[in-house]
């Protein structure tokens, strides 16, 4: 088949559709309108189900009973829509429950504005709701790689029983691209096979129950530590970035998803004018890709941080330099985004 053109909403939703999703639950909120849109249309075609839900709470907790029941499931929403979400999502932590969830983020804080922004990145790797859990965060810096991983985040979440976030902004959702559906299908993960689901007692013995609520502090610990083992193995299979020009790079920037294809421009454009930048590109914010930045903190004079937020991933980037060379930082918020010849001027700055 050849590349067709779509936006990237459209292009998620379809190709969520190729990975199997036959349950959609999500409210509207711009930049991600496109999606729920979508799905209302496809999902009947395919024997599925959309439901635009009452509320953004409503439809997290459709996703936590039909991933519960072992459908393969997605919500999208943006930024404050997540945020309602947060109590969902700590319970399906709590349940193991795998499920994908989209964010295509927007200014903020509050109802901010609905321009593209990085501003949720504490939310989505800090885990955002209560207690200590974890989510797989995936950042596509393209519509193509915004497919491809969402196919990848549904394998993801029924291999390691948790949420995956497709972590994009309104510039990844609304922009149109050249998109390859079928190479996608090669990329697929054969079918996992799900016991611990409340599908009743017809094809496993017993009585399935999916919880969250551990009332003696012993077992709970004991939950706690199992998760806290199944996320360091997350840790060690899933962290993955991307390098551009870092064989002799004296000054590395970091960025992810969009941000990430601007910094593409400048660090060439810093390359034109005898400055040896380099770029490290997170494709996962969670697991982060500590390693990478541990070793150009080694060989580097410096890294500049950029991003569409007041400065948020470089806490990770730091953690990684270990103080091993200067970390500075370069962003735009509120629905601005960085132009190359800024980010060239902040590379500049840096190297002085």
């Amino acid at each position: 088949m050849a590349k067709v053109l779509m936006k990237g909403n459209e292009a998620i939703a379809e190709a969520a559709i190729t990975a199997g999703c036959r349950h959609y639950f999500g409210y509207p909120i711009t930049p991600q309108n496109e999606i729920p849109e979508y799905m209302a249309r496809r999902m009947p075609q395919v024997n599925g189900t959309f439901v635009q839900a009452e509320s953004e709470i409503a439809a997290i907790n459709m996703v936590y009973g039909a991933a519960g029941a072992g459908a393969r499931v997605m919500t999208s929403s943006s930024s404050p829509g997540i945020s309602l979400k947060q109590e969902g999502l700590s319970y399906i932590a709590g349940a193991e429950i795998p499920c994908v969830v989209v964010n295509m983020v927007r200014g903020g804080p509050g109802l901010g504005s609905i321009q593209p922004a990085q501003s949720d990145y504490y939310q989505a790797t800090r885990g955002g709701g209560h207690g200590d859990y974890r989510m797989i965060v995936l950042t596509p810096a393209s519509v193509q790689e915004a497919v491809e991983m969402t196919v990848q985040a549904f394998d993801l979440a029924d291999k390691y029983r948790m949420t995956v976030m497709l972590l994009g902004d309104g510039m990844i959702g609304q922009i149109m691209e050249p998109v390859d559906l079928d190479a996608v299908k090669t990329l697929m993960a054969p079918a996992v096979e799900k016991p611990w689901a409340t599908t009743g007692m017809k094809n496993h013995p017993g009585r399935n129950v999916v919880n969250s609520l551990y009332i003696q502090p012993d077992v709970l610990e004991k939950v706690n530590e199992r998760l806290e083992a199944k996320y360091r193995e997350v840790e060690r299979e899933v962290a993955a970035h991307e390098e551009m020009m870092m064989e002799d790079a004296q000054i590395v920037l970091a960025a992810f998803g969009t941000t990430a294809r601007i910094c593409k421009s400048a660090v060439r454009m810093a390359r034109a004018k005898g400055i040896k930048a380099g770029l490290i590109r997170p494709k996962t914010v969670w697991p982060f890709p500590y390693a990478a930045f541990e070793k150009a903190a080694e060989q580097a004079q410096s890294i500049l941080c950029v991003e569409m937020n007041m400065g948020q991933m470089i806490d990770d980037v730091r953690i990684a330099a270990a103080g091993r060379c200067p970390v500075s930082f370069y962003g735009r918020s509120g629905g601005m985004v960085p132009t190359p010849e800024e980010i060239v001027a902040a590379i500049e700055k840096a190297v002085k």
